[in-house]
């Protein structure tokens, strides 16, 4: 099952990637705004409170991922 998690998150991160860039292609999003809702997200991540440790655990890894393509790890910033 794990497996299949860890491809669905693949997945559904390259999905929501191609989205931001087609969204700043097409004019609809600046860069900068890509860039406020990866900050949103990281933030929901952050300040999420749950009652058991490894929901924690996957929360604070969540919210390091997108710090990370906030950072320039991707091609998100590739303007």
């Amino acid at each position: 099952m794990m497996d299949d998690q860890t491809h669905s998150g693949m997945a559904a991160l390259t999905i929501c990637e191609a989205l931001l860039l087609a969204l700043n292609d097409a004019h609809i999003l600046t860069e900068k705004e890509i860039m406020g809702v990866l900050m949103d997200a990281a933030a929901t991540h952050e300040n999420a409170v749950g009652s058991k440790a490894d929901a924690d655990v996957k929360h604070r890894a969540s919210a390091a991922l997108i710090r990370r393509i906030i950072a320039g790890e991707n091609s998100v910033r590739r303007l």
